[in-house]
């Protein structure tokens, strides 16, 4: 049994102090400022991994036998609960509205399209949305995706597949200007399901750097800010966006598309990089329904793991967006 002394309360106050940043950088994060090296994106990129400084900590408090150490890091288990907490809890359970979608970047490198169609097809999705279509792969992906998926639309490298009718397919410009090459990755159609018409929006955001500097992200802020407005002047409702957008939902570059769209209540499902997933950078967003539950499919020949997500429409979308304060 461990004794606790008054000493316990004077040892350990550097990791107190740790303690105390730790719980100020989920509550604060939107403080850190972006303006050298974008430093406040680059951390908002990591704020689920926070919990694991706070289980290091943990263990450090307990071996230095510290009660203050202890106490405080009661302060970062609140903020981390509070920010992350809630994607932990299990999923909704299946209704008669839910949709689900598949999202997945397959990678100009992939050397197994046929493979990666059929993985995501027999995920059983109603949409699959996919980037980085080579040109020589999209007849594979075509062929193969076809018996189950017989309407499709593909704008420059990105695609989407639906069991349903699309009409109104047509390219979205996201193309930041300082871009000069040949460069399509948006892509908006309508989905005649038997819930009714549903917008659906497919892209892929520029990439992002991390380097000696801190984050380069003006190319995807940038793009980010012109999807959010086409998003913002959709009349249609629902809307649904998938895509690789290169960041975390976190992440105030996604301002654009947060502030007018509603992501995933469960589930983490890091989907980059596919070898050690450290991040969710392929996303699911909704306006007028709700994503109740994202989750990562089996790895293919691509770096990023495909996400499947669920999404309510109709009612039960309303119900789920009140119950998540919404």
């Amino acid at each position: 049994m461990v004794k606790w002394d008054r000493s316990a309360w004077e040892r350990g106050r550097v990791l107190a102090g740790l303690a105390l940043v730790t719980a100020g950088l989920p509550a604060l994060h939107r403080a850190v400022p972006n303006s050298v090296g974008s430093l406040g994106s680059l951390l908002e990129q990591f704020l689920p991994w926070l919990g694991v400084v706070v289980v290091v900590l943990f263990v450090l408090a307990l071996l230095r036998r510290s009660a203050i150490a202890l106490v405080t890091l009661l302060l970062p288990v609140a903020a981390w609960t509070y920010l992350c907490g809630g994607l932990l809890l299990p999923g909704a359970t299946h209704g008669a509205h839910d949709l689900v979608v598949v999202q997945h970047n397959v990678s100009d490198e992939n050397a197994d399209p046929a493979g990666t169609a059929r993985s995501l097809a027999d995920a059983g999705p109603d949409l699959i949305a996919l980037e980085e279509l080579l040109p020589e792969a999209l007849s594979v992906y075509e062929k193969t995706l076809a018996p189950r998926y017989p309407h499709h639309a593909v704008r420059g490298t990105v695609g989407l597949w639906s069991k349903h009718p699309l009409t109104g397919a047509r390219s979205v410009d996201i193309k930041p200007r300082g871009i000069t090459d040949s460069w399509q990755r948006g892509l908006r159609a309508v989905a005649r399901t038997p819930h009714g018409d549903i917008a659906l929006y497919v892209a892929h955001l520029p990439s992002v750097r991390v380097g000696a500097g801190g984050l380069r992200s003006t190319w995807r802020d940038e793009s980010a800010g012109m999807l959010g407005r086409a998003v913002a002047a959709e009349k249609s409702e629902p809307v649904i966006l998938m895509g690789d957008l290169n960041s975390t939902v976190d992440d105030r570059g996604l301002a654009p598309l947060t502030s007018r769209m509603n992501t995933a209540q469960r589930g983490f499902a890091f989907s980059f990089p596919a070898s050690f997933p450290v991040a969710r950078i392929d996303q699911v967003m909704a306006r007028s329904a709700t994503v109740t539950q994202i989750r990562t499919l089996p790895g293919t020949g691509s770096d990023h793991l495909p996400v499947a997500a669920r999404i309510a429409l109709g009612r039960e979308g309303e119900r789920a967006a009140v119950a998540a304060g919404r």
